[in-house]
């Protein structure tokens, strides 16, 4: 991925690229999502972005394009995605894999799903195939998509230039490392946010 490109993005086109970004990931187009959140989180730690901007804003594109897969699937239905699903990388072969998912774990999978790869995409089609309740869905749905938007922008922001080599990290040795190396991004935010505060008291 072209970093410097996607810097001048950033600059030209500011947040709207990763509300768009991460609104056509969740309809199953390719971008990637999880590595733009934690470059923007090192961004913020650059200071070309902000933090606070980067969670609201990408969540808002997560949950907008997670909600639209919903209805979708609720509307149309499975030979709507058996006809044109194509279109959007949407195999029959994924659907079998994340209904298998849904099958073992239920409405639960909205949350854990983000981490998962080859099935996020694909959750928000399914809740509406499969008639789960919208009230539901949302819950799931949007915790899950606020906890898997904060956890990577805090990533990238807490390692500042060390964020590519851990990211690498955590796609070799799944999400039990991410949440590890997540926590530890999430501690040294606040330890900043709090020493930025005591400074300023103190002035």
């Amino acid at each position: 991925m072209n970093f410097a490109y996607v810097e001048k993005l950033f600059e030209i086109y500011g947040y709207g690229v990763l509300f768009a970004g991460l609104f056509l990931e969740f309809i199953a187009l390719p971008f990637p999502g999880e590595t733009t959140l934690t470059y923007s989180g090192y961004l913020s730690y650059k200071g070309i972005l902000h933090l606070a901007p980067v969670i609201g804003i990408g969540f808002i594109g997560t949950s907008l394009g997670m909600t639209l897969t919903y209805w979708i699937g609720r509307s149309a239905g499975m030979p709507f995605l058996n006809k044109y699903g194509k279109w959007i990388l949407l195999t029959p072969a994924k659907l079998l894999k994340t209904r298998r998912w849904f099958l073992r774990y239920g409405p639960k999978l909205l949350f854990i799903g983000y981490f998962i790869p080859g099935v996020r995409h694909f959750t928000g089609y399914l809740s509406g195939i499969m008639g789960i309740p919208f009230r539901t869905f949302i819950l799931y749905t949007y915790l899950g998509a606020l906890f898997w938007v904060a956890s990577f922008a805090f990533l990238g922001f807490g390692f500042g230039p060390r964020w590519e080599s851990v990211f690498h990290l955590i796609e070799l040795h799944g999400w039990k490392v991410f949440v590890v190396l997540g926590t530890l991004g999430l501690l040294v935010v606040v330890y900043r946010m709090l020493r930025m505060k005591r400074a300023g008291g103190s002035a």
